[in-house]
């Protein structure tokens, strides 16, 4: 190691200690044995804060990270107590030169001549050149350059000796970077072209190393490898940094170009400084100085805004909230205003941000910084924060051999510069809020627009951002975006093509716009070929596809899968193949076979990068283009057995917990239903009572049936059979006469394919009520006597009784009532045959409908009230509502009108408590005509147009006509 110290007087010993290579210590040139490295390590975490306290908590730290051994401290007392014996082998009592470790209250010192340490030197030697004229810096720079013997504290790692390593290599970069200008102002270039060369192959990017490499290259006769540099480092920071090469490189090409003679070496014809050469001028007023910062009066005005997006449409709401959270920057004594717009790739939040911007330039007098952060790019890595501070640098004039090293230095440059001005910051498409959060600026007069398809709650929390998450476009933007494409003329030519290429686009900006501009480049095409084209679900992701990665909706969705850990990017596989429009979190824990902490950890990271929404409190919805492309993930990175596995066990957990809350909803239809155990992994739910049920059921219908449709197409037909069982009650409450329609189709289709013969004679029953329900009398009554036929074959009494109760409605429906009254006679008569009270007492209830149908009341009242005390004594609910209904219909036939409106008071607050909106219309509709005939034309008006609403929620079309009808023909009744 280069000598260190001096000698004392009397000739004392002379000693010296290195961490620039391996840590050593010497004494009078010889080497003093420091035992093991973590020992060494100690000596070192010492000697860089010579002479100051180190707690004995940050000695650990230094010395171990984040791992320390059990008994850190006991060994770290070992160690620091050889240190000192070691120590006392260097220098005598008397030396002045003598080291020694001191503990002190707060912990531990080494005391010493800080002259004594090479780092110490090797930092004042560097700050003495810096102050000195040529001659003198040349040689102080080469002294403190020979103080290095190899990286900083070698062999050691830890990451506080990691840190403090860096940032000592950036120290010697710095210094051998100033050496080189000195020597290069003395004419020394071919002395550094080797070391130039090799520093430039090493550190391409850095463009003061390679504006010295060029100008060395220049005077030693080479100037066209001169230009192939430039154009090397042009090239790397293109493809590195998406940048061009700052001022000063630039203005060194031009020079070396133009063959002038300013830069050729000192003395030589026409250089600066030699006989009869030409002065170089000053700079003019707004240049920038070749190697400095500019002055106020020279700083540039930046106006780095892409170009205003041609297509942009729409976002009133989301420009008014910009407005808001931007528009006060500047204020005297405030924060750095910064807004954060975040949602899916392609959903257009860089346009947005780019628009706004463009718009409210006038509020930003200083300038416009802009950079693409590259956080979600498919072409490279996101960019480093001391890359974009550089390009902002650039923009600000600053030259490149004016660009500190040190990050913390570089930053603290930046945000000087545009202290006290008032500028616009638009970093778009960052990775995340740390990316952003280096380089935000410190004062008040910025405002700071980031784009991101993460939610930056991080940058919120820290600085205050507001937070904009951008969704879709709504129904008429989307037409407009397209409009702008295509003009109006050929959208009004094909309103149905328009239709369907909007509805498979989904309100996404990006799908529409790759739509429109192909479309645009076949302007004798039909609209209605590529909505044909985006028909085609397999296909739907290459029809938008505009042969470019920045115009192709798949590319952008790679980009954030790729983004994904590899459990959030499995659990985005799999729920693309759920079925239904949504997911619950229950129902995502079983499919994905993991826990609610777990599962709602992955879908917190999908939600982050919007690849999901949180539509409702724990309820997540894909976008339909991004379930496609979950879709296809998973068919390429997802074996065909665990996608199976995975969609069983959410199929078992819709099944189990919708036959829990059946049997609470209508007891009387599924304690007969048996159920295989579900799949491990899976969590069913146990509704506690009939609210929570048919809260669950109404969130979940969409989705039950939807798992119904696919557990059909894979011929699953228990599952098929056994959803239509469980979904039943509910539908059937609801009115949802459609959809009850179709479940019991696809029932019945999977009840055929098992062959079995309760399944079918159920499947044809139900089927037939909700035909009869839904209007279609003919299919009703067919499936009726299918259903008979087959619990005929089975033997099963008690399925032949609800079937005839089935066949009654159909017949009923048709206006006879003689025909219903005989089948629910038989239907009684075959129940009181079994053991089942509630059925006997719904038999009972029907019997007594149909009579009063006919004109027998007394009968009717008997039948209906022994119903009524069934269904009170066994808690049954339902029957207790639709008997009340029927003791209504009763008194009001037989002109009892005030006990007619008791009993529908009572059976519709049932109905409603119930959730059972079919019957609480029908009961509503009968309250009406019961007002009527007491002379009571307000109150029937009312219940009267509460039943019409509740009719056309259920698309019960003839009813709500009827009762339209009624209205009208009212007096005083506005239509």
């Amino acid at each position: 190691m280069a000598s260190l110290g001096a000698a004392g007087a009397g000739g004392a010993v002379m000693i010296g200690f290195g961490v620039l290579g391996e840590i050593q210590a010497y004494s009078d040139g010889v080497a003093v044995d420091l035992g093991p490295a973590r020992q060494r390590s100690v000596l070192a975490a010492l000697l860089v804060d010579i002479n100051r306290t180190v707690p004995v908590e940050g000695l650990v730290d230094r010395v171990w990270g984040v791992r320390p051994p059990q008994r850190g401290r006991p060994t770290l007392y070992s160690y620091l107590s050889r240190l000192r014996r070691a120590l006392d082998t260097m220098a005598d009592e008397a030396s002045a030169d003598r080291a020694s470790i001191v503990r002190r209250p707060a912990g531990y010192a080494l005391l010493a001549d800080p002259g004594v340490v090479d780092v110490r030197a090797f930092s004042d030697l560097v700050g003495q050149a810096r102050a000195a004229d040529d001659g003198r810096a040349a040689v102080l720079f080469e002294r403190a350059l020979g103080l290095w013997r190899g990286e900083p504290f070698a062999g050691v790692d830890t990451p506080w000796f990691n840190s403090l390593r860096d940032s000592l290599l950036g120290e010697r970069h710095a210094c051998r970077l100033d050496r080189n200008d000195v020597q290069l102002r003395r004419g020394h270039h071919a002395a550094l072209l080797t070391e130039l060369a090799a520093c430039h192959e090493a550190l391409p990017l850095d463009e003061r190393l390679a504006a010295q490499f060029m100008l060395a290259l220049y005077r030693s006769g080479r100037a066209a490898d001169a230009l192939r540099c430039f154009e090397r480092v042009r090239r790397a920071l293109a493809e590195e940094l998406g940048s061009d090469p700052g001022l000063e490189l630039g203005r060194l090409h031009q020079r070396v170009l133009a063959n002038d003679p300013a830069i050729g070496a000192p003395g030589a014809p026409g250089a600066p400084g030699a006989p009869g050469a030409t002065a170089v001028a000053a700079p003019a007023a707004g240049a920038v100085p070749i190697s400095g910062i500019p002055s106020s009066r020279d700083r540039a005005l930046p106006r780095q805004l892409p170009a205003t997006p041609a297509w942009f449409t729409g976002r009133q709401r989301e420009l008014a909230e910009l407005d808001k959270a931007l528009g006060q920057a500047g204020q005297p004594g405030g924060a750095v205003a910064v807004c954060a717009v975040s949602g899916s790739g392609g959903v257009g939040k860089t346009s947005l941000a780019v628009h706004w911007a463009h718009r409210n330039t006038d509020r930003f007098p200083d300038g416009q910084l802009y950079v693409d952060l590259r956080g979600f790019d498919p072409s490279g890595e996101p960019l480093a924060p001391a890359a974009v501070v550089r390009v902002f640098l650039d923009a600000l004039g600053v030259g490149s051999g004016s660009i500190p090293v040190d990050q913390e230095a570089l930053s603290g440059l930046y945000r000087s510069l545009v202290a006290e001005r008032r500028m616009l910051i638009v970093l778009d498409n960052a990775a995340d809020a740390a990316q952003v959060a280096a380089v935000l600026p410190g004062s008040a007069g910025c405002a700071v627009l980031v784009t991101s398809r993460r939610r930056l709650t991080g940058l919120a929390v820290t600085h205050g951002a507001y937070l904009l998450p951008l969704d879709v476009l709504t129904a008429s933007e989307s037409r407009d975006l397209l409009g702008r494409h295509l003009g109006e003329d050929r959208l009004a030519a094909d309103p149905e093509a328009v239709t369907a290429v909007l509805e498979h686009c989904a309100g996404l900006p990006l799908a529409i716009s790759v739509v429109g501009a192909r479309a645009a480049a076949r302007a004798g095409f039909p609209l209605a070929v590529f909505a044909e084209e985006l028909q085609d679900q397999s296909a739907r992701l290459d029809a938008l596809d505009a042969g470019d990665l920045s115009a192709n909706v798949r590319a952008v969705c790679l980009v954030s899968y790729r983004a994904l850990t590899d459990g959030a990017a499995e659990v985005f596989r799999l729920l693309g193949a759920a079925p239904g429009p949504e997911i619950g979190l229950a129902a995502a824990g079983s499919l994905l076979g993991r826990s609610p902490a777990a599962t709602r950890a992955a879908l917190r990271e999908l939600e982050t990068v919007h690849l999901v929404q949180q539509s409702a409190p724990y309820r997540y919805r894909m976008h339909d283009l991004i379930r496609l492309y979950a879709a296809e993930r998973a068919a390429v990175d997802q074996s065909e057995e665990s996608r199976e596995r995975a969609l069983r066990r959410v199929l078992d957990f819709y099944l189990h917990t919708a036959y829990a809350g059946a049997k609470v909803l209508t007891p009387l239809q599924h304690h007969h239903l048996e159920l295989e155990p579900p799949l491990d992994g899976v969590s069913p739910q146990a509704p506690a009572d009939q609210t929570a049920v048919m809260s669950w059921f109404r969130a979940e219908h969409a989705c039950l049936l939807a798992a119904q449709g696919f557990a059909g197409r894979q011929r699953w037909d228990v599952l098929v059979w056994q959803l239509a069982r469980v979904l039943d009650g509910f539908l059937w409450r609801q009115g949802r006469l459609h959809d009850h329609v179709a479940l019991w189709r696809t029932g019945l289709a999977a009840a055929e394919r098992l062959g079995e013969g309760t399944a079918r004679a159920w499947a044809h029953r139900r089927l037939a009520h909700a035909c009869a329900r839904s209007g279609n009398h003919d299919d009703a009554l067919h499936h009726a006597d299918s259903a008979l036929v087959a619990a005929e074959e089975a033997g099963d009494l008690s399925e032949q009784a609800r079937i005839h109760d089935v066949t009654a409605w159909s017949w009923a429906q048709r206006g006879d009532d003689r025909q219903a009254l005989t089948h629910v006679r038989h239907s009684l008569r075959l129940h009181r045959m079994g053991h089942d009270p509630l059925a006997q007492a719904n038999a009972l209830n029907a019997v007594g409908w149909y009579e009063a149908r006919i004109g027998d009341y007394r009968g009717a009242m008997a039948h209906c009230e022994e119903a009524l005390e069934i269904h009170r004594r066994h808690g049954f609910r339902d029957g207790e509502a639709c008997t009340l209904d029927s003791l209504g219909f009763i008194a009001h036939a037989a002109a009892r009108h005030d006990e007619a409106l008791a009993y529908y008071r009572r059976a519709r607050a049932l109905f409603h408590d119930l959730g059972n909106l079919y019957e609480e219309a029908n009961t509503l509709a009968n309250l009406g005509d019961v007002h009527l005939a007491l002379a009571q034309p307000d109150e029937a008006r009312h219940d009267w147009r509460q039943a019409v609403g509740l009719y056309d929620a259920q698309h019960r079309t003839e009813d709500a006509r009827r009762l339209q009808a009624k209205l009208s023909r009212t007096p005083g009744v506005s239509t």
